[in-house]
């Protein structure tokens, strides 16, 4: 296996499919295909999930009682029984030659299938003695290697992680072989800096993570490998972000000390914090270059995001120019609309809104520089500064620059919507949108590209920060830097019993007669034959009937937006002292007096689910009372819950969301189906993570078009494959 020139790189064997690897042909091919796996570089980058040292194996009889061990022998029978309808019990001999140790294992029925008399295989668990034999009751079992096969003797043993249809013992030869024809693989990176971070030569990482002589190269190997990894991921953010610099024609804002923004910050009735006076510099300091923003905003809920979006379009209306924001649904739209209106309005700078759909409410004033905002969604119409509006009157204003901020859905990315100079973008809840969908929006700019301003309530980890989002500038607003006077929440998990339901019924009733609210969120919309789980519909009859002196409202997804639309104003003007819902609420509610969030089967949503939907209760009424009601059946969900009782901060959550579900999926976070990292752990490998970015980072800017690098540039393009193309277009 070798390219044109000889050598062996992973670009090239990323071409050769892994059918052409002996003892991997026809259906075992099919099924590597299958997991992923279609190219000797996939193979090569399946790496082992642990390693059995049979070189200082003990023997069966000498391990200590009681404790965590791995032994190794060969099975020498193995049989199933039925003992009753629901419970089959299987019984196992294995032997090192010299001790027999006796298995079981209950309804694992796989057992028989794959542990055949003669098999070598590795258990692990803990052994103990009963009535004079060594037992060992469901361990783990690694299956070594079929009678006759090698590999396995005398050495540390690789345990590849499994491949349905092909057998372990086929997986490892195969490997073995695909490893021998392979070696030696060039190295693009410079040896300067191989001997800088004493990186491992890679022929060498590879050979040693797959089959070490001894465990003390794994490590060393390991590191090497997720080092390639991620610098190749580097590569490509730093070159999308030199070709954003180097392309693109922006617009370079003037920041005027007494304009617009200077207005807003004189009439709002808090100062800002210093956390938002740094980013909205940050913001501004991008916006008078002339190559287009790309700035990410990582802020917890009720942190302030609202203000520095705002800061940043007025800053674009001033010179001329227009702002829009784009929310990922239709309640988030109307919320950021009432409360960018109430913001310009309370600073004198727009007429008052007190209500969505009331169109007698505008107080006929004169400002010296009124901002027109308008909503634009599937169903609204809407603007500050006239009484009703058409829709296509309302697209007419667009186009003509009437109006200076746009707030909408996907509607402002559909056809016939268009700006008259759009200046600046913002993008609230990335995560919920596509990237072409973020493109569609930039490309609404005329003849130059507009700023971007993406932001997220959603906390992420610096070290997913800088993978998934290395393109961008990103600033961020702590717990710690939060305005003052946020209530506290108190968050109690309680069983799915009477007792806790009478405990959070009764808070419900005792914060409805102070005059606060409660929501009471179901994870589905109807009941389900099949799942097991409180539905919004069945819960508002049910507590329609425990609450009959209170006003319980219902909302959902699947009603029609007018419907949602009047049930939200309902409950925004106290008309409603319950509202249960689905996760229709998870962002863009802001119900001043709302003290109690009571989140049914709460096992079932995500971390960081759970504190969007915690960040719904009140900002300026307390306390504040959150509580999770749920019978957790795994450790994860125990864990999450665990986790949302002992902190309310979502940096905090947001790591250990990272460390509870596993790091594997990066790209795929931000667009489905493209690769994962394989062999990285973010959470464990930050400083890996934090060296690769520096280096490739420092390779870009010196040599922008990888000439001198292309085998970096060959390898980075044909690894990430469509990850890359998307990465030049995001």
């Amino acid at each position: 296996m070798s390219d044109a020139g000889g050598e062996r790189s992973l670009a090239y064997l990323s071409t050769i499919p892994v059918s052409r690897v002996k003892l991997l042909t026809g259906k075992r091919a099919s099924s590597l295909n299958a997991a992923g796996i279609e190219s000797v570089t996939d193979l090569l980058f399946h790496v082992p999930r642990r390693y059995i040292d049979r070189s200082t194996t003990a023997a069966i009889n000498d391990v200590p009682l009681g404790e965590e061990v791995t032994v190794v022998g060969t099975v020498q029978t193995i049989k199933m029984r039925h003992v009753r309808k629901n419970l089959a019990i299987i019984n196992a001999v294995v032997t090192d030659g010299e001790t027999f140790l006796f298995v079981t294992w209950f309804n694992q029925k796989f057992r028989v299938r794959q542990l055949a008399e003669g098999t070598q295989v590795a258990l692990s668990g803990k052994i103990e003695r009963k009535k004079g034999r060594l037992e060992m009751k469901s361990p783990e079992a690694d299956v070594l290697d079929r009678p006759g096969e090698s590999l396995v003797t005398g050495r540390v043993v690789p345990v590849h992680p499994g491949v349905k249809g092909v057998g372990p013992g086929y997986l490892r030869r195969g490997i073995h072989n695909a490893v021998k024809r392979s070696l030696p693989v060039s190295d693009p990176i410079p040896a300067e800096m191989r001997e800088r971070l004493s990186l491992m030569d890679r022929s060498a990482a590879l050979q040693s993570i797959h089959f070490p002589e001894s465990l003390d190269e794994v490590v060393p190997a390991r590191d090497r490998l997720v080092f390639d990894e991620l610098f190749r991921l580097e590569v490509a953010l730093a070159l999308q972000k030199r070709r954003q610099i180097d392309e693109a024609v922006g617009i370079a804002h003037v920041r005027a000390s007494d304009g617009l923004m200077a207005e807003l910050v004189k009439g709002l009735p808090f100062p800002l914090t210093t956390a938002q006076q740094r980013v909205i510099d940050e913001v501004q300091t991008d916006m008078a270059r002339p190559h287009p923003m790309h700035r990410l905003l990582l802020g917890d809920v009720g942190s302030g995001k609202t203000v520095v979006a705002v800061a940043a379009m007025l800053t674009a209306v001033d010179g001329g120019h227009q702002g829009a924001v784009m929310a990922p649904t239709e309640v988030l739209a109307v919320q950021h609309f009432l409360s960018i209106g109430g913001l310009l309005a309370g600073a004198g700078m727009a007429p008052p809104l007190e209500a969505l759909g009331m169109s007698d409410l505008f107080t006929q004033t004169d400002f010296d520089r009124p901002v027109r905002i308008a909503l634009l969604t599937g169903s609204n119409a809407e603007v500050n500064y006239r009484e009703s509006i058409t829709r296509s009157e309302l697209l007419a204003e667009i186009a003509d620059g009437a109006v200076d901020i746009v707030i909408g859905t996907h509607a402002l990315i559909q056809e016939g919507v268009h700006f008259h100079h759009l200046g600046v973008a913002v993008v609230d809840e990335q995560h919920r949108f596509g990237v072409h969908q973020r493109v569609e929006l930039r490309e609404k700019g005329a003849e130059a590209e507009p700023d971007l301003l993406i932001m997220t309530a959603t906390p992420i980890p610096r070290t997913l920060s800088m993978t998934l989002y290395g393109d961008l500038d990103v600033s961020s607003i702590g717990r710690d830097e939060m305005p003052p006077g946020r209530p506290e929440v108190e968050t109690v998990a309680l069983a799915k019993t009477p007792a806790a339901e009478e405990q959070w019924l009764e808070r419900v009733r005792d914060q409805a007669a102070a005059g606060h609210q409660t929501f009471v969120v179901c994870p589905l919309v109807e009941d389900s034959l099949k799942i097991e789980a409180a539905s919004a519909t069945a819960e508002h009859k049910r507590l329609s009937g425990l609450l009959p002196d209170l006003r319980v409202g219902l909302l959902h997804g699947q009603m029609v937006p007018a419907d949602k639309a009047a049930v939200m104003a309902a409950f925004r003007d106290r008309q409603l002292d319950v509202l249960v819902a689905t996760t229709v609420i998870e962002v863009g509610i802001d119900i001043p007096h709302s003290t109690v969030m009571v989140i049914e089967d709460a096992d079932r949503f995500g971390l960081s689910q759970l504190h969007q939907l915690r960040g719904r209760l009140s900002r300026g009424v307390g306390p504040n009372y959150c509580y999770l009601v749920a019978e957790p059946t795994t450790t994860e969900s125990e864990e999450r819950l665990a986790a949302m009782v002992a902190s309310d901060d979502g940096f905090v959550l947001a790591e250990e969301d990272l460390r509870i579900r596993g790091t594997g999926t990066v790209f795929g976070a931000r667009q489905a189906g493209a690769a994962d990292l394989r062999i990285s752990d973010i959470m464990r490998d930050t400083q890996l993570l934090v060296d690769a970015r520096r280096e490739a980072f420092a390779m870009v800017a010196a040599d922008p078009g990888l000439v001198d690098h292309q085998a970096v540039s060959a390898e980075v393009q044909a690894l990430l494959g469509d990850a890359v193309a998307w990465l030049f277009v995001s």
